[in-house]
């Protein structure tokens, strides 16, 4: 009996501090926790969602309704599966040949990036020595100072790579390194030291201890950054126009002239393109939205 009255003189104890901790509802919080998140996904809504609804809505109607640039619906019918055929077919099916092209200096080069940011990452963060300010120097020139375009095209022109696939993949590859290796080298700093001499103990180089140790534990990061990257090259426009002319090696984002001039401009047709174009990096961002943020902020504590 004593028991049970200790239990229950307990138990209501317990309810008695959990409905005193608990703060009343006053104007303010109800403000801080349900206001403020509801006109977040408004905005969202807003920049990303009624665009996006207006580029898909556009592709679906005939010339003359979509150069009235309306909000609304299809009037005259939808010719989404028209349209989609017409842009499908332009100048010789020169969208697939763009996307091809697309994907293989989107791949390459963002291939590239990963390897060789991750390696000089590791190092600048594992070994210290004179030379890491002058690195350091090149790495922060390279976020800083803007690319150059006509010394770019008289260098590829002097190496044979002008208008050339692997010259664009060499230039996608240095536009995005400085920001891949501060990436690497804030998430370096988060791995143990004793990881490394654990591997070197075991009898494992440089290149077994890099690739086989450290590159696994560098997942995080490395998502994000194919992530960014790729979407950053695969929407490029001014690169592929500036040092890859030429319809042989259109990219995605050329294709967008094929249906824009000054005399004539098919609004339906071009709002197809964006949309088909649109497609493949918002499908990246909608499957690895969290390890993109995951990978960002992993390397914000230390480092």
């Amino acid at each position: 009996m004593t028991l049970t009255r200790a239990i229950t003189t307990a138990g209501s104890s317990k309810a008695k501090i959990s409905r005193a901790g608990r703060r009343p509802m006053t104007p303010r919080r109800f403000l801080t926790r349900y206001v403020v998140g509801i006109v977040a996904i408004l905005v969202s809504i807003v920049v990303f969602i009624v665009p996006f609804a207006f580029i898909f809505l556009t592709a679906a109607k005939n010339p003359q309704e979509a150069s009235l640039f309306e909000f609304t619906l299809p009037q005259e019918g939808w010719y989404l599966w028209e349209n989609f055929l017409t842009v499908l077919q332009t100048r010789d099916y020169i969208i697939l040949r763009a996307f091809w092209n697309s994907t293989v200096l989107t791949v390459v080069s963002v291939a590239i990036m990963v390897i060789f940011s991750a390696a000089v990452g590791y190092v600048l963060q594992r070994r210290k020595s004179r030379w890491n300010g002058i690195v350091y120097f090149f790495v922060f020139a390279g976020l800083i100072v803007p690319p150059a375009v006509v010394p770019t095209i008289w260098v590829l022109q002097g190496i044979g790579l002008f208008k050339t696939m692997p010259g664009m993949i060499l230039i996608e590859a240095a536009f995005g390194l400085s920001f891949c290796i501060l990436l690497f080298r804030a998430f370096v700093a988060t791995i143990p030291r004793e990881l490394d001499e654990a591997a070197i103990i075991d009898g494992a180089g440089p290149m077994r201890l890099f690739f086989s140790v450290v590159m696994p534990l560098l997942r995080p990061v490395m998502v994000t950054i194919i992530v960014v990257q790729a979407v950053r090259v695969f929407n490029d426009f001014t690169g592929p126009l500036y040092f890859l002319p030429g319809d042989a090696n259109a990219t995605v984002q050329l294709t967008l002239y094929n249906f824009q001039s000054q005399n004539l401009s098919q609004w339906n047709l071009l709002f197809m393109d964006i949309l088909l174009i649109t497609i493949p990096p918002l499908i990246m961002y909608i499957f690895f939205n969290r390890q993109i943020v995951a990978g960002l902020t992993s390397g914000a504590v230390k480092g």
